[in-house]
């Protein structure tokens, strides 16, 4: 494992670098290997860091490692931990990006990096053992300054033994991973048993790689407190460590529903809206819990997250991400769920793509190039198995994408808060100027299938709900934010509530609207017809409209509609098997035809 600069001279992928970036930033981006590409080899097989590499057949997969570093180095001077056959970890990258700061292209070699890649190293050697499969704590997305990092939970005692057993024979009778000293003293070796020496060992590794990333808060998606199999518990969590070695961290609890669910959303023709999780069953023992510093602030009902659809619940987990990522201090963020291969990606994937659109990440990448990234890095090459999701329905991957239509207003934009913050104490009023931007950029869209909500309603019989007007400094943009940060380093987004309307009618579930999903496909689609709702299809066709979308809604569209019309016709169009109804070939058919695709009856 080794580290290397962005900024070295080798453009090869296995040296670590991303130099290939600068040289090609200048040109018209690489076309291959193209997103078709890339889906078709995410559905043919699961991305193993051991297989990577070696054989011709791999070279798709070389592609899409070096493509992934090219989009990275636009924007960012970047480390790579090297795992070129999965001995840090089987299921992650063979190229881990850890991202150091954010620099254009020219500013690149002006720079040197404070990052001690060897500590890190080590940090990420020792801690591996403490969370499952030896997933560990991984920074995917660099925001101003704040690691947002990926894991799993945190590895049981069956696990944890089994693996330093393993390590232990195959190590010739040592492993150096635990080779500290200084954490086990003697007088403690006298008080504790074995089992909590070993669990203070590896879990202290854990704890000090997550400070050595500045991390502070935690965001466990589980719906168990330990996974539980065959009446064994095989993994744990940070919100029920007896120890409480974690209770200098920020815990949130935020249940959300297992990749098993996803075959609700599925056989319910792709129909998220009235889609409500059974909160009922044996196995769901954790209960949402956020600290009241959190929460007053965003203006939710969270003791009504049990009734809420598939719709709202990611919405209002999402809201939350993204009121931390925006506090006032400097602390990082932990996602993770029990694996990290399929709720996790789901919210890395939205908080970049939010944040992105948003113009703050990634600045200079085109929606087509963020599409990749995400598919590639979050999903592809951290572990996702797609093709075992598709062989049984469960769908995650593709909802991911086709959720982004609920998340184009400014309800979820990071920018209203650094509007706010700049706006001066003693404000009288708008210029005219600022209500004819306001009309064109600030105001939510009133088209949206989540736009009821804007930072500025107005009073007419058409509008959801009624709210006060507000002041705002509309002369703060993207580009402005992204420049003072880049200028400073020092600044952070203020922490401000989040305003929320009450809902419409049309979006209040009825008795009739709200099924409780008990894992049974029948169910499900004796209830799809009742939910199916003009403009609720994840493959509808774009109708026209005669309001000008913001540029949030622009590039969230776009990079949804790019990935909808590619999957389409790739693994959507080959994978999905016919309902009786056939209700889903046809919506693969009518949108594949409305953008403009040609498709064959033997592709269907």
């Amino acid at each position: 494992m080794a580290g290397a600069r962005a900024a070295a001279a080798s453009s090869s992928p296995s040296s670590g670098s991303s130099s290939a970036s600068s040289s090609s930033s200048s040109s018209s981006p690489p076309q291959e290997p193209g997103l078709a590409e890339l889906l078709e080899e995410f559905s043919r097989t699961q991305y193993r860091a051991k297989d990577g590499g070696s054989g011709a057949g791999n070279a798709k997969v070389e592609r899409i490692e070096k493509r992934c570093l090219e989009l990275f180095g636009r924007d960012y001077c970047y480390s790579v931990i090297q795992n070129l056959n999965g001995e840090i970890c089987g299921h992650y990258p063979r190229y881990i990006v850890f991202l150091e700061y954010e620099s254009s292209e020219k500013e690149k070699d002006t720079f040197e990096s404070t990052v001690q890649v060897s500590k890190l190293q080590d940090l990420v050697n020792r801690s591996k053992m403490a969370r499952c499969r030896g997933r560990f704590v991984c920074p995917v997305i660099l925001y101003k300054g704040k690691h947002i990092c990926r894991s799993a939970t945190l590895a049981g005692w069956g696990e944890l033994y089994g693996r330093t057993g393993y390590n232990y024979i195959f190590s010739g009778g040592s492993d150096d991973a635990w080779a500290d000293s200084e954490d086990i003293t003697e007088d403690d070796c006298t008080l504790r048993s074995a089992d909590n020496q070993l669990f203070d060992k590896v879990r202290g590794h854990d704890i000090k790689l997550l400070r050595y990333l500045s991390v502070r808060y935690i965001c466990d998606l589980m719906v168990e407190n330990k996974k539980v199999k065959f009446g064994l518990n095989v993994t744990s969590s940070e919100k029920v460590d007896k120890a409480q070695r974690y209770a200098d961290f920020t815990l949130l609890s935020i249940p959300y529903p297992g990749c098993e669910f996803f075959k609700e959303y599925k056989d319910r023709d792709y129909t998220a809206e009235g889609l409500v999780f059974n909160w009922k069953q044996d196995y769901v023992d954790a209960p949402l819990s956020i600290p009241v510093t959190l929460t007053r602030s965003l203006n939710i009902d969270w003791n009504e997250y049990q009734s809420w659809d598939l719709v709202q619940q990611t919405q209002n987990y999402l809201k939350l991400l993204l009121y931390i990522v925006n506090s006032e201090d400097d602390s990082g963020l932990l996602v993770h769920c029990i694996s990290g291969w399929d709720r996790t990606p789901l919210f890395i994937s939205l908080l970049r793509l939010s944040l992105w659109a948003d113009g703050l990440i990634h600045t200079s990448l085109k929606p087509a190039e963020i599409l990749y990234l995400t598919v590639a890095y979050d999903w592809f090459l951290f572990g996702h198995m797609l093709v075992d999701r598709l062989s049984k329905g469960e769908e995650i991957f593709f909802f991911c994408f086709s959720f982004l239509k609920h998340i184009t207003s400014e309800e979820f934009s990071a920018l209203k808060s650094q509007r706010r913050k700049s706006l001066p104490a003693r404000d009288t009023g708008f210029t005219v100027d600022d209500l004819c931007s306001m009309k064109s950029r600030d105001r939510g869209s009133t088209t949206s299938l989540s736009s009821d909500f804007s930072l500025v309603t107005e009073s007419s019989p058409g509008a959801t709900g009624s709210f006060p007007y507000e002041s705002v400094d509309l002369s703060s943009t993207a580009t402005q934010s992204q420049a003072a940060w880049r200028k400073s380093h020092t600044s952070s987004p203020q922490t401000v509530p989040w305003n929320r309307p009450q809902q419409s009618d049309d979006r209040q579930p009825s008795c009739q609207g709200i099924v409780e999903a008990k894992f049974s496909s029948s169910s499900s689609s004796n209830h799809s017809d009742n939910f199916f709702r003009t403009g609720s299809s994840p493959l509808e066709v774009p109708k026209t409209r005669f309001t000008a979308p913001t540029e949030r809604e622009s590039r969230l569209e776009e990079v949804r509609s790019t990935f909808l019309a590619t999957y389409s016709s790739t693994v959507g169009l080959k994978s999905v098997t016919p309902s009786p109804s056939g209700a889903i070939g046809g919506l693969l058919e009518q949108f594949a035809r409305g953008v403009g695709l040609r498709v064959s009856s033997s592709t269907l």
